[in-house]
């Protein structure tokens, strides 16, 4: 490969990192809480604005056990996810309007040159998403049916 190439190359990476970087850089704001779901405790991020639940937990190189994020929407309405950006798997657990889970799935990572996203669909209308590390329901014993509550 002559100079040319390598140099123009050169530029190529270096923009895709920056723009990895801004990526970061421009997440929004998320509020933190806590949750108690069955009997375990959560420390949460809270997804309410558009633009939080679209960013979700993109571009996390991982995440700690006891931590997760609410996607808590205005209505109760049939929701799909996809983990675009997202570089740990997660389980996600989809709730009703009286915060009662109702199906559990696990999602898997993708990558950065990834296009094409797998979709996450709830089986019924939900008001409320929790995302996880991958496992994190099983682990600690949640069932459909469990409840959360705001702390």
């Amino acid at each position: 490969m002559d100079w040319p190439i390598k140099w123009l190359a050169g530029i190529i990476i270096s923009l895709g990192l920056i723009g990895g970087v801004w990526a970061k850089d421009a997440a929004p704001h998320f509020p933190k809480k806590k949750i108690t779901l069955g009997h375990a405790h959560l420390n949460v991020e809270v997804a309410e604005t558009r633009e939080q639940q679209n960013y979700g937990l993109m571009f996390r190189d991982k995440l700690p056990q006891n931590f997760g994020m609410v996607f808590a929407f205005a209505s109760s309405e049939p929701r799909s996810f996809w983990m675009k950006n997202t570089f740990v798997d997660l389980s996600i657990g989809f709730f009703d309007e009286n915060r009662v889970l109702f199906q559990i799935m696990d999602m898997k990572a993708t990558t950065l040159m990834q296009k094409d996203y797998p979709t996450y669909e709830s089986s019924a209308p939900a008001q409320y998403a929790l995302e996880v590390p991958k496992g994190w329901f099983q682990k600690n014993k949640i069932k459909i049916g469990d409840k959360f509550n705001w702390r």
